[in-house]
Protein backbone atom coordinates (compact mmCIF):
# COMPACT_ATOMS: atom_id res chain seq x y z
CA UNK A 1 0.00 0.00 0.00
CA UNK A 2 1.10 3.50 -0.81
CA UNK A 3 1.02 6.08 0.90
CA UNK A 4 0.25 9.84 -0.31
CA UNK A 5 1.31 12.84 1.76
CA UNK A 6 -1.23 15.26 1.17
CA UNK A 7 0.27 18.77 1.13
CA UNK A 8 -1.55 21.81 2.51
CA UNK A 9 -1.90 24.79 0.36
CA UNK A 10 0.56 27.76 1.45
CA UNK A 11 -1.35 30.76 3.30
CA UNK A 12 -1.88 33.26 0.98
CA UNK A 13 -2.78 36.74 1.67
CA UNK A 14 -6.19 38.36 0.69
CA UNK A 15 -5.93 40.56 -2.55
CA UNK A 16 -6.85 43.57 -1.34
CA UNK A 17 -9.90 45.47 -3.04
CA UNK A 18 -10.16 48.19 -5.42
CA UNK A 19 -10.25 51.54 -3.23
CA UNK A 20 -13.89 52.85 -2.90
CA UNK A 21 -11.94 56.79 -3.63
CA UNK A 22 -8.58 57.99 -4.10
CA UNK A 23 -5.67 58.75 -1.67
CA UNK A 24 -5.21 62.15 -3.65
CA UNK A 25 -7.69 62.77 -6.42
CA UNK A 26 -6.41 65.02 -8.61
CA UNK A 27 -9.32 64.91 -11.29
CA UNK A 28 -11.71 66.33 -8.95
CA UNK A 29 -9.35 69.23 -8.85
CA UNK A 30 -8.56 69.56 -12.32
CA UNK A 31 -12.24 69.72 -13.24
CA UNK A 32 -13.34 72.19 -10.73
CA UNK A 33 -10.65 74.44 -12.62
CA UNK A 34 -10.53 72.61 -16.77
CA UNK A 35 -11.46 75.48 -18.62
CA UNK A 36 -9.16 77.81 -16.63
CA UNK A 37 -6.02 75.57 -17.13
CA UNK A 38 -6.70 74.32 -20.93
CA UNK A 39 -7.15 78.08 -21.74
CA UNK A 40 -3.41 78.60 -19.86
CA UNK A 41 -2.28 75.85 -21.81
CA UNK A 42 -3.60 77.10 -25.27
CA UNK A 43 -2.32 80.81 -25.16
CA UNK A 44 1.22 78.63 -24.10
CA UNK A 45 0.69 77.01 -27.52
CA UNK A 46 0.00 79.94 -29.19
CA UNK A 47 2.69 81.45 -28.42
CA UNK A 48 5.22 78.89 -28.97
CA UNK A 49 6.98 80.28 -26.29
CA UNK A 50 8.06 77.62 -23.90
CA UNK A 51 11.65 78.76 -22.32
CA UNK A 52 11.44 81.16 -19.08
CA UNK A 53 9.05 84.70 -21.25
CA UNK A 54 6.44 86.13 -19.25
CA UNK A 55 4.43 82.92 -17.64
CA UNK A 56 7.80 82.04 -15.68
CA UNK A 57 8.18 85.19 -14.63
CA UNK A 58 4.36 86.39 -13.76
CA UNK A 59 4.80 82.70 -11.85
CA UNK A 60 7.78 84.32 -9.85
CA UNK A 61 5.99 87.15 -9.25
CA UNK A 62 3.02 85.68 -7.59
CA UNK A 63 5.06 83.18 -5.26
CA UNK A 64 7.07 86.03 -4.53
CA UNK A 65 4.05 88.04 -3.07
CA UNK A 66 2.26 85.10 -1.53
CA UNK A 67 5.66 83.83 0.43
CA UNK A 68 6.27 87.46 1.68
CA UNK A 69 9.66 87.10 0.31
CA UNK A 70 11.61 89.66 -2.13
CA UNK A 71 12.50 87.46 -4.67
CA UNK A 72 11.53 83.81 -6.25
CA UNK A 73 13.21 81.94 -8.81
CA UNK A 74 11.84 79.13 -10.40
CA UNK A 75 13.66 75.87 -11.61
CA UNK A 76 12.83 72.54 -12.89
CA UNK A 77 11.72 70.46 -9.31
CA UNK A 78 12.00 70.38 -5.79
CA UNK A 79 15.23 68.46 -5.67
CA UNK A 80 17.24 70.73 -8.11
CA UNK A 81 15.75 73.89 -5.99
CA UNK A 82 17.48 72.27 -2.69
CA UNK A 83 20.59 71.31 -5.17
CA UNK A 84 20.94 74.77 -6.71
CA UNK A 85 20.40 76.58 -3.18
CA UNK A 86 23.66 74.66 -1.90
CA UNK A 87 25.61 75.09 -4.96
CA UNK A 88 24.81 79.10 -4.24
CA UNK A 89 26.08 78.69 -0.95
CA UNK A 90 28.76 77.54 -1.99
CA UNK A 91 28.79 74.33 -0.35
CA UNK A 92 31.41 71.66 -1.80
CA UNK A 93 32.86 68.57 -0.77
CA UNK A 94 33.95 67.78 2.67
CA UNK A 95 31.33 70.39 4.11
CA UNK A 96 28.30 69.23 6.81
CA UNK A 97 25.44 69.84 6.20
CA UNK A 98 22.78 69.09 8.96
CA UNK A 99 19.54 67.96 8.55
CA UNK A 100 16.89 65.12 9.49
CA UNK A 101 17.15 61.40 8.44
CA UNK A 102 13.14 61.38 8.29
CA UNK A 103 12.44 63.14 4.19
CA UNK A 104 12.12 62.00 0.99
CA UNK A 105 15.63 61.49 -0.25
CA UNK A 106 15.84 64.45 -2.47
CA UNK A 107 17.18 66.36 1.27
CA UNK A 108 20.04 64.75 1.96
CA UNK A 109 20.89 63.64 -1.98
CA UNK A 110 21.20 66.83 -2.92
CA UNK A 111 23.85 67.48 -0.29
CA UNK A 112 25.89 63.82 -1.06
CA UNK A 113 25.58 65.34 -4.84
CA UNK A 114 28.08 68.25 -3.98
CA UNK A 115 30.47 65.85 -2.42
CA UNK A 116 29.36 67.21 1.12
CA UNK A 117 28.39 64.98 4.18
CA UNK A 118 24.90 65.00 5.31
CA UNK A 119 24.90 65.18 9.45
CA UNK A 120 22.07 63.38 10.18
CA UNK A 121 20.10 64.27 13.71
CA UNK A 122 17.18 62.89 14.97
CA UNK A 123 13.86 64.22 14.85
CA UNK A 124 11.30 65.73 17.71
CA UNK A 125 8.70 62.48 18.01
CA UNK A 126 5.28 65.36 18.19
CA UNK A 127 6.26 67.59 14.90
CA UNK A 128 8.54 64.75 13.26
CA UNK A 129 10.84 68.08 12.33
CA UNK A 130 14.41 67.93 13.39
CA UNK A 131 15.38 68.04 16.95
CA UNK A 132 17.15 71.45 17.97
CA UNK A 133 18.53 69.93 21.34
CA UNK A 134 20.29 67.34 18.32
CA UNK A 135 21.10 69.79 16.01
CA UNK A 136 23.47 71.43 18.50
CA UNK A 137 25.25 68.36 19.38
CA UNK A 138 26.22 67.88 16.00
CA UNK A 139 27.66 71.06 14.63
CA UNK A 140 31.54 70.35 14.27
CA UNK A 141 34.05 73.19 12.52
CA UNK A 142 32.90 72.03 8.98
CA UNK A 143 29.09 73.10 9.50
CA UNK A 144 28.27 75.39 6.46
CA UNK A 145 24.14 75.02 6.74
CA UNK A 146 21.87 73.11 7.88
CA UNK A 147 18.03 72.32 6.33
CA UNK A 148 15.36 71.85 8.09
CA UNK A 149 12.30 70.02 6.56
CA UNK A 150 8.78 71.45 7.10
CA UNK A 151 7.92 68.08 6.94
CA UNK A 152 3.77 67.07 5.96
CA UNK A 153 2.82 71.01 6.47
CA UNK A 154 4.18 71.80 9.30
CA UNK A 155 6.81 74.23 10.08
CA UNK A 156 9.89 73.29 12.06
CA UNK A 157 10.55 75.11 15.15
CA UNK A 158 12.82 77.59 13.76
CA UNK A 159 13.79 79.83 16.88
CA UNK A 160 16.00 77.91 18.41
CA UNK A 161 17.38 77.11 14.69
CA UNK A 162 17.94 80.54 13.83
CA UNK A 163 19.77 81.09 16.91
CA UNK A 164 22.61 78.48 16.19
CA UNK A 165 22.43 79.55 12.90
CA UNK A 166 23.26 83.17 13.90
CA UNK A 167 25.02 81.72 16.51
CA UNK A 168 27.25 79.53 14.28
CA UNK A 169 27.48 81.84 11.28
CA UNK A 170 26.10 78.96 9.12
CA UNK A 171 23.22 79.14 6.63
CA UNK A 172 19.60 77.77 6.59
CA UNK A 173 17.65 76.10 3.68
CA UNK A 174 14.25 75.38 4.00
CA UNK A 175 13.32 72.16 2.72
CA UNK A 176 9.46 74.00 2.70
CA UNK A 177 8.37 71.13 -0.78
CA UNK A 178 5.55 70.04 0.98
CA UNK A 179 4.72 73.31 2.86
CA UNK A 180 3.87 75.88 0.64
CA UNK A 181 1.44 78.65 2.77
CA UNK A 182 2.98 76.74 5.96
CA UNK A 183 3.83 79.88 8.70
CA UNK A 184 5.65 80.19 11.72
CA UNK A 185 4.93 82.79 14.00
CA UNK A 186 3.86 85.05 10.85
CA UNK A 187 6.27 84.54 8.59
CA UNK A 188 5.57 81.72 6.13
CA UNK A 189 7.46 78.89 5.24
CA UNK A 190 10.05 80.29 2.76
CA UNK A 191 10.98 83.78 4.10
CA UNK A 192 12.58 82.42 7.04
CA UNK A 193 16.22 80.81 6.41
CA UNK A 194 18.38 81.91 3.40
CA UNK A 195 17.19 80.46 0.83
CA UNK A 196 13.28 78.58 1.00
CA UNK A 197 12.72 75.34 -1.87
CA UNK A 198 9.55 74.47 -3.06
CA UNK A 199 8.08 71.91 -4.97
CA UNK A 200 5.72 71.83 -7.97
CA UNK A 201 5.19 67.49 -8.14
CA UNK A 202 1.25 66.95 -8.76
CA UNK A 203 0.78 65.59 -5.03
CA UNK A 204 1.84 69.34 -3.73
CA UNK A 205 -0.67 71.80 -2.69
CA UNK A 206 0.48 73.51 -5.49
CA UNK A 207 1.09 71.08 -8.11
CA UNK A 208 1.65 71.23 -11.74
CA UNK A 209 1.45 68.77 -14.43
CA UNK A 210 5.08 67.45 -13.58
CA UNK A 211 7.85 68.27 -12.00
CA UNK A 212 9.04 71.80 -11.06
CA UNK A 213 10.26 73.94 -8.31
CA UNK A 214 10.93 77.39 -7.12
CA UNK A 215 13.50 79.15 -4.62
CA UNK A 216 12.69 82.23 -2.47
CA UNK A 217 14.98 84.52 -0.82
CA UNK A 218 15.20 87.97 0.61
CA UNK A 219 18.85 88.07 -0.53
CA UNK A 220 19.68 89.93 -3.61
CA UNK A 221 23.11 88.37 -4.70
CA UNK A 222 21.64 85.24 -4.18
CA UNK A 223 18.51 85.39 -5.99
CA UNK A 224 21.10 86.60 -9.12
CA UNK A 225 23.68 83.26 -8.72
CA UNK A 226 20.55 81.37 -8.61
CA UNK A 227 19.55 82.35 -11.82
CA UNK A 228 22.81 82.20 -12.74
CA UNK A 229 23.08 78.71 -11.80
CA UNK A 230 20.02 77.49 -12.91
CA UNK A 231 20.87 77.65 -16.79
CA UNK A 232 24.07 76.66 -17.51
CA UNK A 233 26.31 79.67 -15.31
CA UNK A 234 25.35 81.38 -18.48
CA UNK A 235 23.86 84.96 -18.52
CA UNK A 236 24.07 85.77 -22.57
CA UNK A 237 24.09 82.82 -25.02
CA UNK A 238 27.30 80.84 -25.33
CA UNK A 239 28.71 82.42 -22.31
CA UNK A 240 29.26 80.69 -19.27
CA UNK A 241 30.82 82.41 -16.12
CA UNK A 242 30.27 79.62 -13.71
CA UNK A 243 29.88 75.57 -13.91
CA UNK A 244 25.54 75.77 -13.43
CA UNK A 245 23.20 73.24 -14.34
CA UNK A 246 20.25 73.15 -16.95
CA UNK A 247 16.63 73.70 -14.50
CA UNK A 248 14.40 75.68 -15.71
CA UNK A 249 10.80 75.49 -14.95
CA UNK A 250 9.21 75.42 -18.34
CA UNK A 251 6.18 78.41 -19.62
CA UNK A 252 3.62 75.29 -19.63
CA UNK A 253 3.92 74.67 -15.97
CA UNK A 254 4.34 78.16 -15.26
CA UNK A 255 0.53 78.75 -16.79
CA UNK A 256 -0.96 76.00 -15.48
CA UNK A 257 0.17 77.04 -11.64
CA UNK A 258 -0.51 80.95 -12.55
CA UNK A 259 -4.35 79.30 -13.17
CA UNK A 260 -4.03 77.32 -9.52
CA UNK A 261 -2.35 79.60 -7.17
CA UNK A 262 -5.12 81.98 -6.62
CA UNK A 263 -7.04 78.90 -5.03
CA UNK A 264 -4.34 77.69 -2.92
CA UNK A 265 -5.87 79.49 0.00
CA UNK A 266 -8.97 77.93 -0.73
CA UNK A 267 -7.62 74.09 -1.25
CA UNK A 268 -5.85 74.91 1.89
CA UNK A 269 -8.48 76.12 4.09
CA UNK A 270 -10.18 72.95 2.74
CA UNK A 271 -7.38 70.57 3.78
CA UNK A 272 -6.94 72.58 7.87
CA UNK A 273 -11.04 72.16 7.69
CA UNK A 274 -10.65 68.31 7.01
CA UNK A 275 -8.01 67.90 9.43
CA UNK A 276 -10.43 69.22 12.38
CA UNK A 277 -13.00 66.85 11.36
CA UNK A 278 -10.72 64.21 11.68
CA UNK A 279 -9.95 65.43 15.46
CA UNK A 280 -13.68 65.65 15.99
CA UNK A 281 -14.57 62.08 14.13
CA UNK A 282 -11.58 60.10 16.22
CA UNK A 283 -12.72 62.04 19.16
CA UNK A 284 -16.51 60.94 18.90
CA UNK A 285 -15.11 57.77 18.16
CA UNK A 286 -13.30 57.11 21.21
CA UNK A 287 -10.00 56.53 19.17
CA UNK A 288 -8.04 58.85 20.82
CA UNK A 289 -6.06 56.23 23.41
CA UNK A 290 -4.94 54.03 20.75
CA UNK A 291 -4.21 56.74 17.68
CA UNK A 292 -2.05 59.94 18.04
CA UNK A 293 -2.95 62.82 15.73
CA UNK A 294 -0.80 65.18 13.95
CA UNK A 295 0.07 68.41 16.25
CA UNK A 296 -0.35 71.96 15.29
CA UNK A 297 1.94 74.14 17.62
CA UNK A 298 0.87 77.63 19.17
CA UNK A 299 2.24 80.24 16.28
CA UNK A 300 2.32 77.62 13.78
CA UNK A 301 0.09 77.11 10.69
CA UNK A 302 -0.23 73.73 9.08
CA UNK A 303 -1.21 73.14 5.76
CA UNK A 304 -1.71 69.44 5.82
CA UNK A 305 -0.03 68.06 2.75
CA UNK A 306 -0.40 65.29 4.32
CA UNK A 307 -2.62 64.15 8.06
CA UNK A 308 -0.45 61.46 9.11
CA UNK A 309 -1.27 59.50 12.29
CA UNK A 310 0.87 57.58 14.62
CA UNK A 311 -0.33 53.67 15.77
CA UNK A 312 1.39 51.10 17.18
CA UNK A 313 -0.02 48.54 14.93
CA UNK A 314 0.62 50.31 11.73
CA UNK A 315 0.63 47.35 9.15
CA UNK A 316 -1.86 45.41 10.70
CA UNK A 317 -4.15 48.44 10.61
CA UNK A 318 -3.19 49.63 6.90
CA UNK A 319 -3.61 46.02 6.15
CA UNK A 320 -7.26 46.23 7.46
CA UNK A 321 -8.08 49.08 5.82
CA UNK A 322 -6.66 47.99 2.71
CA UNK A 323 -8.84 45.55 2.19
CA UNK A 324 -11.74 47.31 3.27
CA UNK A 325 -10.65 49.42 0.11
CA UNK A 326 -9.44 52.55 2.01
CA UNK A 327 -6.32 54.29 0.65
CA UNK A 328 -3.20 55.29 2.97
CA UNK A 329 0.54 55.87 1.99
CA UNK A 330 3.61 56.18 4.18
CA UNK A 331 6.22 58.85 4.91
CA UNK A 332 8.50 57.53 5.34
CA UNK A 333 9.02 53.71 5.29
CA UNK A 334 12.31 54.05 6.12
CA UNK A 335 14.82 56.64 7.10
CA UNK A 336 17.53 57.79 4.86
CA UNK A 337 20.52 56.35 7.50
CA UNK A 338 19.08 52.74 7.08
CA UNK A 339 18.96 52.91 2.92
CA UNK A 340 21.92 51.19 1.12
CA UNK A 341 23.01 54.64 -0.68
CA UNK A 342 23.57 56.22 2.76
CA UNK A 343 24.39 53.70 5.00
CA UNK A 344 28.13 54.40 5.28
CA UNK A 345 27.33 57.66 7.24
CA UNK A 346 26.03 55.71 10.21
CA UNK A 347 24.45 56.72 13.50
CA UNK A 348 21.11 55.90 15.83
CA UNK A 349 18.11 57.49 15.22
CA UNK A 350 15.77 56.13 17.41
CA UNK A 351 12.48 58.71 17.28
CA UNK A 352 13.34 58.59 13.45
CA UNK A 353 13.20 55.03 13.39
CA UNK A 354 10.26 54.57 15.51
CA UNK A 355 8.66 57.32 13.49
CA UNK A 356 9.19 54.69 10.58
CA UNK A 357 7.57 51.92 11.64
CA UNK A 358 4.47 53.70 13.05
CA UNK A 359 3.35 56.62 10.76
CA UNK A 360 -0.10 56.39 8.45
CA UNK A 361 -1.16 59.10 6.06
CA UNK A 362 -5.07 59.28 5.69
CA UNK A 363 -6.78 61.21 2.68
CA UNK A 364 -6.83 65.06 3.33
CA UNK A 365 -7.49 66.15 -0.05
CA UNK A 366 -9.31 69.55 -0.48
CA UNK A 367 -12.45 67.86 -2.38
CA UNK A 368 -12.44 64.40 0.42
CA UNK A 369 -15.98 64.55 1.41
CA UNK A 370 -17.33 63.84 5.27
CA UNK A 371 -18.79 60.98 4.06
CA UNK A 372 -15.59 59.75 2.96
CA UNK A 373 -13.56 60.71 6.38
CA UNK A 374 -16.21 59.40 8.29
CA UNK A 375 -15.57 55.71 6.34
CA UNK A 376 -12.39 56.25 7.13
CA UNK A 377 -12.51 57.01 10.65
CA UNK A 378 -15.37 54.14 11.55
CA UNK A 379 -13.32 51.49 9.54
CA UNK A 380 -10.17 52.41 11.70
CA UNK A 381 -12.78 51.99 14.97
CA UNK A 382 -13.53 48.70 13.36
CA UNK A 383 -9.91 47.29 13.36
CA UNK A 384 -9.56 48.38 17.03
CA UNK A 385 -13.21 46.85 18.21
CA UNK A 386 -12.22 43.54 16.45
CA UNK A 387 -8.61 43.69 17.96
Amino acid sequence: MVTVALSTPAETKPKPIAPVFPFLDLQAQFQSIRDEVMDAIATTMQSQRFIFGPEVQNLESEIAKYVGCKFAIACASGSDALLLALMALGVGPGDEVITTPFTFVATAGSIARLGAIPVFVDIDPVTYNLDPREVAKALTLNTRAMIPVHLYGLSAEMKPLLEIANAEDIDIIEDAAQALGASWQGQKAGDIGRVGCFSFFPSKNLGGAGDGGIMTTNDADLADRLRLLRVHGSRSKYHCEILGVNSRLDALQAAILRVKLPHLETWTERRRANAERYRALFSEMKLNDHVILPTEPAGTRHVYNQFVIRVLERDELREHLMQSGIPTEVYYPEPLHRQPAFSHLGGVFPEAERASREVLALPIYPELTEAQQTRVVSTIAEFYTRN
